[in-house]
């Protein structure tokens, strides 16, 4: 874990357990070459050690294949899905812009005729897609406020089964937090513009969608996400530098506003002022929070 997985983690417990409710620990390894047995271990006594615990799970995507495979067969029986066998640098080529990190998808494969889908078949195992509306998808968000993206102009046919086989984010997340009961979704603001994609695919499938709650990014520097490579903000080096787990509860608790001061406190001691109605004055126009220096960085 880094500074950002812990802040996120914290957010999520906090709006759960200010509102009496319960941490559904999801182990999302849908990729399976990168998500070892040692990574998961350590997360799960990362969490542990930072008091964030989790009263649900853990659940593991790799168990649930059969969930995505009927969610999957019901939207291609309705003839909601077709074959796309663009490649990478297909789509970087035919990219249009879009607020979110991934291009808007062309529409490059959905008008193939059968003869010519079974003919690129012999040659490449395809992905499946999502046909999208002209519609526009809007909802209210916890923190952010209102936000909507017209699906065929800002995002275009989304994947929903990837070539190797296995089934996409969107559609795995959508039939879990159904099926576990996830009624309160807390995440980085860059899965902002995903959200209306699930919504949609919630409806179609006939479930229930959560309340969502998208935060800031902790980042590097500007524009730059932590990630594993930033040694300086992994969960080692944040021990070493404020000692405890107390101490890194604190240090990001004063440095995001949950706290009046950096001072060391726990997650439970936090929930006694915490106020989820307060987060989008607290966060407003507040996109990236700076680990590196400590200052804000505000929305454009």
């Amino acid at each position: 874990m880094h500074a950002g997985n812990v802040f996120a983690a914290l957010m999520a417990w906090l709006v759960a357990k200010s509102q009496g409710g319960r941490i559904v620990l999801r182990i999302e390894d849908l990729d399976r070459e990168r998500s070892k047995p040692e990574y998961i271990d350590a997360l799960l006594h990362d969490f542990e050690a930072l008091g964030l615990t989790w009263d649900v799970g853990p659940y593991f995507q790799h168990d649930r294949q059969e969930a995505y495979r009927a969610a999957f067969e019901q939207l291609r029986e309705r003839d909601l899905v077709y074959p796309c066998f663009c490649t990478r640098a297909d789509l970087h080529a035919a990219s249009a812009p879009h607020r979110g990190e991934k291009p808007v998808y062309p529409g490059t494969c959905r008008a193939l005729t059968n003869k010519e889908r079974s003919i690129r078949a012999q040659n490449r195992t395809p992905a499946q897609r999502l046909v999208v509306p002209d519609e526009v998808v809007s909802f209210v968000d916890q923190i952010q406020g209102p936000y909507e993206q017209n699906l065929a102009y800002e995002c275009g046919d989304f994947l929903v089964q990837r070539s190797d086989g296995a089934f996409a984010y969107q559609l795995a997340v959508v039939v879990d937090d159904a099926e576990q009961g996830v009624n309160s979704v807390v995440r980085g603001v860059d899965l902002l513009c995903s959200t209306p994609q699930q919504i949609y695919l919630q409806r179609l499938l006939g479930l229930s969608q959560p309340a969502y709650a998208h935060i800031p990014l902790l980042v590097a520097e500007k524009d730059r996400r932590l990630s594993k490579r930033d040694k300086d903000a992994s969960l080692d080096a944040m021990l070493a530098r404020f000692k405890t787990p107390e101490g890194i509860i604190g240090h990001l608790a004063g440095l995001t506003g949950l706290a009046s001061t950096c001072d060391p406190i726990t997650p439970e001691q936090l929930l006694d002022t915490f106020d989820l109605t307060r987060l989008s004055s607290i966060f407003e126009d507040l996109i990236q929070i700076s680990w590196q220096e400590g200052y804000s960085v505000l929305g454009e």
